[in-house]
């Protein structure tokens, strides 16, 4: 069950894709100031400080199975922040992508946030926020990567409707995106030989650190004055 220590606020943080990245690295610095940190995903946080919950974002049901426990975690929290970094990433087309695996894209990158912010808003009390990690392409695209890009247009409208929903509750939402962040994903999609073309891209010549963007998610959730803003992290990214 969820603890609070007399006196002291308990702070806590749900991070889905916490195993690896972004989201691993975000760990760190949540739990260097203070927070208890709580992460979805299949695999467990290698970081020993945090709270792991098995869980398939990409199942429908998923959240049946892990509902009880997560609560359990929450909902003695004064203040509770939401990070939607998980994702899936397919290289596929506009031409040919069939429903179903459109469908599949839109189940870990758009429904299950949907999911958790429907069942844990009603825990989060004035100050909590609700974070999504974007991308370069939720507001651009490039060709071979039409569900990624089509999900993370998707997931700007999901954050701009939620601050428009959560008026008056003292919750903020903001969307970080990334450039190109030195990642297990990042680099599962682009070939060993293509890395320093694609750090190119960047005004500074290099790929941007996980820490970065961990750096930018805490910063995010301090500052309500961005409620309902898109903030690009990626180094000042060079139009090709």
């Amino acid at each position: 069950m969820g603890c609070r220590i007399e006196g002291i606020d308990l702070k806590v943080v749900v991070i889905t894709g916490a195993s690896a990245g972004i989201g691993l690295a975000a760990t760190f610095k949540f739990v260097a100031s203070g927070y208890k940190v709580v992460n979805l995903s299949r695999r467990a946080c290698p970081n020993p400080d945090v709270v792991s919950i098995a869980t398939d974002l990409s199942k429908p049901e998923f959240f049946d199975d892990v509902g009880d426990e997560l609560i359990s975690q929450v909902e003695e929290a004064e203040t509770l922040h939401l990070v939607h970094n998980a994702a899936r990433y397919l290289n596929d087309s506009a031409l040919d992508t069939t429903d179903e695996s459109l469908t599949s894209v839109f189940q870990t990158n758009v429904v299950a946030p949907n999911t958790l912010n429907r069942n844990l808003s009603p825990y989060m009390k004035s100050g909590s926020s609700i974070i999504l990690v974007g991308s370069t392409l939720a507001e651009k695209a490039v060709a071979g990567c039409f569900s990624y890009a089509t999900s993370k247009h998707a997931q700007v409208g999901l954050m701009r409707a939620l601050c428009q929903d959560l008026a008056g509750r003292g919750i903020h939402t903001l969307m970080i995106c990334p450039g190109f962040t030195d990642t297990e994903m990042l680099r599962s999609h682009v070939p060993d030989e293509a890395i320093d073309d694609v750090a190119a891209m960047s005004a500074f010549g290099r790929l941007v650190e996980p820490d970065e963007i961990a750096d930018s998610i805490v910063w995010a959730t301090e500052h309500p004055v961005l409620n309902g803003s898109v903030i690009h992290a990626n180094l000042g990214q060079i139009e090709q």
